[in-house]
């Protein structure tokens, strides 16, 4: 007759690792951090400089008291030396700054923003870093669509910043923080105030999105919803550089799987070759023909004055051009060297709108020189992060991960918007460079080395052997 074994041979059937309470909100808070450096301009525009100022500075407080507290593996001789370097070089300029108080104040929000960076990068493995970042812009482009649909439907006309209503037309749109053209097919702006922000956070919207895909992720469709949204402010904020680093990441990406496919020593340097053609040959294209590619844009040649600006900046740059004459990112409107200095459209101009260009003025040749070292820094870790397949021993068939092809296409979305404008110096560019940068040193590898482990046994998952 049968007899009940009372030694089953599988494990007896386990509850789910569920992650600890802490971890959860441990993310929740980093993902906080990113909607506000996301959300760029938004914050000010809602509820004011001094609140968002405020609310700046204690967020920057509050993740190095939960640093601390956390303590993750840091292998601090790994840190991304370069981007320390020009913050610290950007801190020396205070003693010769022609203007003082726009030094002492746009340094705190470089110290802040590469906290945060440093930070999220430590604290989060790849694949919740990866996460964390699709749910920050989630929340930054649900809000956007959801404040231009909230202003046509409820307000029915242009919204200043405030949440004020305007009595009479502003004099030049460039005021409003809604301009009402959801509608009526003109360029919205979304929570930021600015097309052209906008457009950017869309376009890595969708490179998020895409990646969480490509890394099968759950919730497949309702991604792909997403990336719809995404695509629709895109076309909606019809920002030129917004497409124009489309077009560079399509090409990047192209590039990448290219590479992978690569099997024989070698066979990478025909694509290097064929792609420093493209690269160039497309850069001269697009400044030979720029007339008639931003003219079908709806931009003029000079990229909307930008040449003007250049002009008058260089010629302030090269009265100092070793050490320049001050960090100052963004310039104070509210400081007398820059209040009305280059004016347009009625309204002084806080950025060069060129990346090089502003850092030229600000902290000269040496400023220059180190920023160009922690993009080359960035692009090259970046790079071969993505096109390398991941080996620490004498297996060499380990899968892609698809988590690895973000920081060289955010790379790629940088460095062309610093070509038209200098956000890249402040907020989300320069938290991803900074994050991304340093944690490919910290986490050269998707889900193996001490930092990644480490937060799996903190979500209370065993700790794992690498595959």
């Amino acid at each position: 007759m049968a007899v009940h074994s009372k030694h089953p041979a599988s494990a007896p059937p386990t509850a789910p690792v569920r992650e600890k309470t802490g971890h959860l909100l441990l993310r929740g808070w980093c993902i906080l951090v990113l909607v506000l450096a996301l959300g760029g301009t938004a914050w000010v525009n809602a509820f004011g400089e001094t609140v968002a100022a405020v609310g700046a500075i204690a967020s920057g407080i509050l993740s190095v008291i939960l640093w601390i507290i956390v303590r993750p593996p840091v292998q601090w001789r790994r840190l991304p030396w370069f981007a320390v370097a020009y913050v610290a070089w950007a801190t020396a300029s205070l003693l010769w700054s022609a203007w003082p108080g726009t030094t002492a104040l746009t340094l705190l929000l470089l110290y802040i923003t590469t906290v945060q960076a440093l930070f999220v990068g430590t604290v989060l493995t790849w694949a919740e870093l990866v996460r964390a970042v699709a749910s920050a812009l989630k929340w930054v482009v649900g809000l956007s669509l959801a404040f231009e649909l909230w202003v046509s439907v409820f307000i029915g006309g242009p919204l200043l910043p405030g949440f004020v209503i305007p009595s009479e037309p502003a004099a030049d749109p460039i005021l409003y923080w809604s301009r009402d053209n959801l509608f009526d097919g003109g360029r919205i702006q979304g929570i930021m105030g600015n097309a052209n922000l906008l457009g950017s956070v869309a376009l890595l919207a969708i490179i998020v999105f895409a990646v969480r895909l490509g890394a099968r992720a759950p919730r497949r469709v309702t991604l792909w919803i997403w990336i719809a949204v995404s695509a629709y402010l895109l076309v909606r904020s019809s920002s030129a550089t917004a497409f124009v680093a489309g077009a560079m990441v399509v090409v990047v990406l192209a590039t990448v799987l290219l590479m992978r496919r690569a099997r024989r020593p070698g066979e990478r340097t025909r694509y290097y070759i064929a792609y420093a053609v493209i690269a160039i040959g497309g850069g001269i294209t697009l400044w030979t023909l720029r007339e008639t590619i931003f003219g079908a844009l709806g931009r003029d040649s000079d990229l909307t004055g930008r040449e003007q600006i250049w002009e008058q900046v260089l010629a302030r740059a090269n009265e100092h051009p070793v050490i320049g004459w001050g960090f100052a990112t963004p310039w104070l409107p509210s400081d007398p060297a820059f209040d009305r200095w280059i004016v347009d459209h009625g309204q002084t101009v806080m950025q060069a709108h060129n990346v090089w260009v502003d850092v030229y003025l600000q902290l000269g040749a040496i400023g220059v020189a180190l920023l160009g070292l922690v993009y080359l820094a960035f692009v090259w870790r970046a790079w071969f992060f993505a096109v390398d397949r991941p080996r620490w021993d004498l297996r060499a068939d380990r899968p892609y991960s698809a988590l690895t092809l973000l920081p060289t296409l955010v790379g790629a979305v940088v460095l062309v918007q610093g070509f038209a404008e200098s956000t890249p110096l402040l907020l989300w560019g320069w938290m991803f460079v900074v994050m991304f940068g340093a944690k490919i040193k910290q986490s050269p590898h998707v889900g193996v080395g001490p930092a990644e482990q480490s937060a799996a046994i903190e979500r209370g998952e065993p700790a794992k052997q690498a595959p």
